[in-house]
């Protein structure tokens, strides 16, 4: 089995599974952090010549990280595209085992397990806040409705203020930000880098906390570990 991936978050998970599967990745595959394989573009510009030079059984991809055209192209060149579709944390697992299962693990890694163990034993949460979660800045761009950030921050006792909005990712300036009056602001290190200095200064007055957005935006080993990084980052925002 020869395979692609288009997902950060699933070439980590293919990667520690199947060692030796993956024969390509994006540029933005970053972990695991010795992986060996040809680079093939990013996530929204795949480079679709080197991806057939490496005459892939299966190409995997996500409906939200990857463009439809690039796909369809890839099709068209007779290639097998598995287009994954994660909305929340219980979608995530079952992509997970189906994604594996595809790229022929023979059978569940123990990693899959102990990581949904971790978020079905996770005790509800004592008290519940709002907040706002920007992912990108100039122009600035929240959270909204049905994501699978939006989901594990709800499992963990956060709110965001625009889960009910038309559109799952929205633009938004600071002042409409503010006007939502939340109890904090959740500032992931990524798509955009927010840090102490790039960030928090645009909300003076409102708790931030910086978050690693591989743990609150990834579907993969980092799942495992997520409910105790990400609560201790919201439990310290409030001490």
């Amino acid at each position: 089995m020869r395979v692609v991936s288009l997902v950060p978050s699933l070439t980590e998970a293919i990667a520690v599974s199947l060692p030796g599967v993956l024969v390509g990745a994006t540029d933005w595959c970053s972990h695991p952090a010795d992986l060996d394989v040809t680079r093939v573009g990013g996530t929204k510009n795949p480079k679709l010549d080197p991806i057939l030079a490496l005459a892939p059984d299966l190409v995997i991809a996500n409906e939200e990280e990857n463009r439809e055209p690039d796909l369809t192209a890839l099709r068209g060149a007779g290639v097998e595209v598995l287009v994954t579709e994660v909305r929340d944390v219980p979608q995530a697992f079952r992509e997970l085992a189906r994604v594996l299962d595809a790229c022929g693990t023979p059978s569940r890694p123990r990693w899959l397990d102990e990581a949904e163990r971790a978020w079905s034993e996770l005790p509800r949460p004592g008290r519940r806040r709002t907040a706002v979660v920007p992912v990108w800045r100039r122009p600035w761009m929240v959270l909204g409705r049905d994501t699978f950030a939006g989901d594990v921050l709800a499992r963990l006792g956060v709110d965001h203020a625009y889960a009910a909005h038309a559109e799952r990712y929205l633009r938004a300036t600071v002042d409409e930000l503010r006007s939502a009056e939340p109890d904090l602001v959740v500032l992931p290190d990524e798509p955009y880098r927010f840090t102490a200095d790039d960030g928090p200064e645009a909300f003076a007055g409102l708790p931030c906390v910086l978050v690693s957005g591989r743990h609150l935006t990834w579907y993969g080993p980092s799942l495992g570990e997520a409910p105790r990084v990400l609560g201790a980052a919201l439990r310290a925002a409030h001490r």
